[in-house]
């Protein structure tokens, strides 16, 4: 599945070079705060404890993973794109930024307890090898918890999603980004995700057990947790 649209991996990743200094800002705006939501609810959903170590994928500036640190848990923020690695680096230089292809993460088989993914699957170019490569890194009975945009459960607020996507977010992005096509590109990414179970379906297909999801405002969000099997 190519989620990344008619780019390539290189692109992708200069895309989000050149967004890198204002992303955090950009996103907190677009999603009209709701992402601090979200970014709560996946750590409360990986539920890490102090001493276990956790690969946090598509990092980007080391947002994600600061909840993880301040809780005694090792995390290791990965992403492909050096500009956000930089970014986060110079902010939080104490973290072990990484950079690695999700379709080929540079660690060792079964090196973590969990890795988790924020709002950066859609975004890699084949994500089955990328769900793949997750099950590789994790230890048996580890666990992932996959956070991305997906499919409103309802009707009305699925149209009144569509329509901010594609007319609405286009603007406030030119109010707050540089790069606001890069929006648009991401806009164009998230309507052509599968939904909560198309993603669950390929999760299971790769080896992935114990998959469920629930909605998050509405389905405008999906959290997807794992299980590698055991034995």
């Amino acid at each position: 599945m190519r989620a990344s649209l008619d780019k390539r991996p290189h692109e992708v990743a200069a895309m989000f070079d050149g967004i890198a200094r204002r992303y955090d800002l950009t996103n907190d705006v677009i999603s009209l705060g709701q992402d601090r939501r979200w970014r709560t609810a996946t750590v409360e959903a990986v539920g890490a404890r102090p001493g276990e170590t956790v690969l946090d994928l598509a990092a980007g500036t080391g947002t994600s993973s600061e909840p993880f640190d301040a809780a005694g848990v090792r995390v290791v923020p990965c992403d492909f794109s050096v500009g956000m690695l930089e970014v986060g680096k110079r902010r939080r230089p104490d973290l072990a930024f990484t950079a690695g292809d999700a379709t080929r993460l540079p660690f060792a088989d079964e090196s973590f307890d969990a890795v988790t993914i924020s709002f950066g699957l859609r975004n890699v170019v084949d994500t089955p090898a990328a769900l793949a490569e997750m099950l590789r890194v994790t230890r048996p009975g580890g666990r992932l918890v996959v956070t991305e945009f997906s499919t409103p459960v309802r009707e009305p607020l699925r149209t009144v999603y569509s329509e901010y996507l594609m007319r609405a977010l286009p603007p406030v992005a030119r109010a707050v980004s540089r790069d606001p096509d890069a929006y648009v590109y991401l806009a164009e990414s998230i309507s052509a995700w599968p939904d909560q179970r198309g993603l669950a379906h390929l999760m299971e297909s790769v080896g992935w057990r114990d998959v469920a999801f629930r909605n998050l405002s509405g389905g405008i969000v999906a959290l997807h947790r794992a299980t590698r099997p055991a034995g």
